[in-house]
């Protein structure tokens, strides 16, 4: 049987050309992203590029919905070879200017999605990847997330403060659970994907450098254990980001 890959958050962008490069290296790739019919149009075209792939309505802010993914992935596969960690929002883009600091309903979004939905996805999928030999995490972060970077970024970097304490949160959690997994075969990465062309926000489209695919690379990498970074590490393109 094919090995299985759980990316979340991959209906478009990322999340999307990871799974299409899982689906094209022999992976049965399952698809996720909010709308069920959004899901199942990616798996679909995913299908036609010649990918196994399934799609899943999942909001992972939600642990019911995400409980309902693993009984279905145990039902059907059995087992999980990968989970990519990679649904996240940075709802900061479209709160309102006039804040002091951070608004606090974007900060709240942000943080449901970026750090309460991976610590529920891997709470619901750990027992399917306990089951696989190895099984790979792969947390989604970023650059940004670097406390080392934003300590020397110059202050008019600083525009996201709740999407930059959300990765530097996921940080912590790739720490951690790598340090609970430490006996298992279970590897878990942080990957920064770098700056790359999607609609993530306004200057993504017309400022970044990477291409979608380009983007997924390192993250597929990460989860074909194409590296020679130890499990906890922090990962690019070009090798280690410092923490």
């Amino acid at each position: 049987m094919a090995e299985i890959a759980v990316v979340t958050g991959s209906t478009r962008g990322i999340g999307y050309e990871t799974a299409l490069a899982l689906g094209l290296s022999g992976y049965t790739v399952v698809v996720t992203g909010r709308s069920e019919e959004a899901a199942a149009v990616a798996a679909k075209q995913l299908g036609e590029r010649g990918v196994d792939a399934h799609g899943h309505g999942l909001d992972v802010t939600s642990f019911a919905s995400v409980q309902r993914l693993a009984d279905t992935l145990a039902h059907g596969y059995g087992q999980l070879n990968v989970l990519v960690n990679n649904a996240g929002i940075a709802a900061e883009w479209a709160a309102p200017e006039s804040v002091e600091y951070a608004h606090p309903e974007s900060v709240r979004q942000t943080f449901e999605t970026n750090v309460l939905g991976v610590f529920h996805t891997v709470e619901a999928l750990l027992p399917l990847l306990r089951r696989s030999t190895p099984a790979r995490i792969v947390n989604v972060s970023s650059f940004v997330g670097s406390l080392t970077l934003q300590s020397q970024a110059d202050p008019s970097d600083m525009t996201v403060p709740a999407y930059q304490a959300s990765k530097a949160a996921l940080n912590s959690l790739t720490i951690t659970l790598s340090k609970a997994l430490a006996n298992t075969d279970i590897k878990v990465f942080s990957v920064d994907p770098g700056f790359v062309q999607t609609d993530f926000s306004p200057i993504n489209r017309t400022h970044a450098p990477l291409t979608a695919a380009q983007g997924a690379e390192p993250i597929v990498a990460a989860a074909m254990l194409k590296t020679d970074a130890p499990s906890g590490s922090f990962i690019g393109r070009d090798g280690a980001v410092p923490w």
